[in-house]
Formats: C-alpha cells, sequence, structure tokens
C-alpha cells in the first residue's frame, strides 16, 4: 500500500456531474439526483483500504447527523476488482448493508469520475456548497491507524457546522492521507 495524500489543487470548481450505479439499491444515479440542498460530501473510499476501515463507523454516524441538516454524504469506489476483488460492487453493497450506509455507495468501474474529481487516495473528501462549488478537500480527522488518536471527524464536522452556520470555511485545510486509488494498468491518470 503507498500512502498518498489528497492531491492539492485550487478550490472554487464545479463538482463533475456523473452516472453510477448504486451498489445498494442497483439505480444508476447523478450527481444532481444526490446532491444536498445545502451542502454534498463526495468520498472516494473502498472496501479494503485500512485508513477507511478506520474510519468508516465514525463516517456513517457523521453522515446520519448532518443528512437531516440538507447535506448528502456520496460514497464512491474507483478501485480495480481485477486485482482487489475485495472492492467488488457485491462485496461493496454487503459492507453497505452491514453498516447501515445511510448514503449511496457507487462504483466507478471505469475510474472516469476519480479522475474528473483529481481523487487520490481512500479516503478522499471533497465538499461543495449549495451551487456545487468545491469549498473544502481534506481530512476526515487527524486520526491514522496506529496513532492511538480517537477517530472523531473534526476536520469535516468542522466544516459542515460552518455550511448550517453560514460562516467562512477556513482556506487551512489539511490532505486526507490513505492508499493510493487503485488504478487499471493503464489507466493512471496522467
Amino acid at each position: 500500500m503507498a500512502l498518498t495524500p489528497t492531491k492539492n489543487i485550487p478550490l472554487g470548481f464545479n463538482a463533475p456531474d456523473f452516472e453510477l450505479q448504486d451498489t445498494i439499491t442497483g439505480k444508476t444515479f447523478s450527481l444532481n439526483d444526490l446532491r444536498g440542498s445545502k451542502a454534498t460530501v463526495v468520498a472516494f473510499i473502498c472496501n479494503h483500504c485500512p485508513y477507511v476501515i478506520h474510519i468508516r463507523e465514525k463516517l456513517v454516524e457523521i453522515a446520519d447527523k448532518y443528512e437531516v441538516e440538507g447535506i448528502n454524504f456520496i460514497a464512491i469506489n474507483s478501485n480495480d476488482i481485477e486485482k482487489y476483488p475485495e472492492d467488488s460492487p457485491e462485496k461493496m453493497k454487503e459492507l453497505a448493508t452491514a453498516l447501515n450506509f445511510p448514503f449511496p455507495y457507487l462504483f466507478d468501474e471505469s475510474q472516469e469520475v476519480a479522475k474528473k474529481y483529481d481523487a487520490a487516495c481512500t479516503p478522499d473528501f471533497s465538499v461543495f456548497d449549495e451551487n456545487l462549488l468545491c469549498i473544502y478537500r481534506g481530512r476526515f480527522d487527524e486520526s491514522r491507524p496506529g496513532n492511538d488518536i480517537p477517530v472523531t471527524g473534526d476536520d469535516l464536522s468542522e466544516v459542515l457546522e460552518a455550511v448550517l452556520s453560514g460562516d467562512d470555511v477556513s482556506q487551512e485545510q489539511l490532505p486526507s492521507m490513505g492508499c493510493n486509488i487503485k488504478w487499471k494498468p493503464g489507466n493512471e491518470p496522467k
């Protein structure tokens, strides 16, 4: 596993649209179908990454808390399932059901959505405002597997609280760190 940070790109970009299948329901959704009225959190995750496993229960808890406030969460897995079969749509559905994901868990088989979002790692978080402009690209919190810091989701929660209170989101944003997205051979971003 290669420890990889979120790509540092300028904020303010429009959330790229997509049409992806939700592994939980089998339905295909676009970004517009899933966006929140106040904000939208797009999280690139997968089943097998230890960094995702480390935070996923707290991620579900935070999504439950904020989705009733008009902030929707969207989880996307873009990993190569030939080399990582534990990230297959069937396994995604099993995990989402077991953990009661309150958000769709979409499969990006072509990996084109990950490229459009400049996603680099799992977990990789972007938060978009009500106009689908990016206001945050950063970490969930400072906890990592093995560092003995409790998983809180504080960094992401701080952003969502600012959205709800109408405050500016801090420009001081620390990148997420995790496993690199498992690109198909020859499909790596340029």
